[in-house]
C-alpha cells in the first residue's frame, strides 16, 4: 500500500497539545503507524550518565500517530487529505484532495 505521508512532507498537527503547529516529517515508523515531526511534540527525558554521554535532561521529538497530522495544501497552505492519481507518464502520484494539485513533484 502506498504511503500518504512520507519523510520530508510538510504537515500540520490536527490534535493534541501542539494543535495547529507545522513542521516537516523527519521519520516515519511504518509498523507503529507513527510519524516524528521536527519541532513538534517535544518531550524531556532524564538520562543517567554513561561512558559515552554526560547524562542530564534531554529534549527530543516524540512520535505521534499518523492520524493526528495532515498534509499542507501546496496551493493555500491549509490542511488537506491525500489521494492518488496516475499522471501522463503512468506514474502513481499523491494529490491534495482540497485543490487537486500534485504533492509529488
Amino acid at each position: 500500500m502506498a504511503a500518504k505521508i512520507k519523510k520530508g512532507d510538510k504537515v500540520v498537527v490536527l490534535s493534541g497539545k501542539d494543535k495547529g503547529k507545522q513542521g516537516v516529517v523527519s521519520r516515519v515508523l511504518v509498523d507503529d503507524q507513527k510519524v516524528v515531526v521536527s519541532g513538534v511534540n517535544m518531550v524531556s527525558r532524564h538520562t543517567k550518565p554513561t561512558q559515552a554521554d554526560q547524562g542530564g535532561i534531554k529534549n527530543f521529538e516524540a512520535p505521534m500517530h499518523v492520524s493526528n497530522v495532515a498534509h499542507i495544501d501546496p496551493r493555500d497552505g491549509k490542511p488537506t487529505r491525500v489521494g492518488f492519481k496516475t499522471d501522463d507518464n503512468g506514474r502513481k502520484v499523491r494529490v491534495a484532495k482540497r485543490s487537486g494539485e500534485a504533492i509529488d513533484v
